[in-house]
């Protein structure tokens, strides 16, 4: 089973997303905040990481450049309602970009797609 973490600050979308992934074959392990996603990565090497850039202690993209530093091997997918930051050369360093939305089956399918 892959591992998907989800870094996600409003705990109601983080159960959201959680139950879909799950539903979707994956196993789910969620981050609220820049400390809690390097703390975990510390010790666990997900398949994948799902970054939202609005954390309360951090801006996504420090917390992506902190990532890539520490597990350049991961592939990130930002995301965001912030269509304006898919140019924004700050998050170049991310895998892959999707626009948040009601409906996740776009961010679902692009992490099958990743992990292929």
């Amino acid at each position: 089973m892959k591992k998907v973490l989800i870094v996600e600050d409003e705990n109601n979308l983080l159960k959201l997303y959680d139950m879909e992934f799950n539903d979707a074959g994956f196993e789910v392990h969620g981050c609220s905040t820049k400390a809690e996603t390097l703390e975990y990565l510390k010790n666990n090497n997900p398949d994948i990481i799902i970054l939202d850039i609005k954390l309360p202690d951090n801006k996504g993209s420090e917390l992506l450049l902190k990532i890539k530093e520490v597990k350049n091997e991961i592939p990130v997918i930002i995301y965001t309602a912030y269509t304006n930051l898919r140019h924004d050369r700050n998050f170049w360093a991310a895998d892959d970009f999707v626009i948040k939305s009601g409906d996740i089956f776009e961010l679902i399918t692009k992490v099958k797609t990743k992990l292929l």
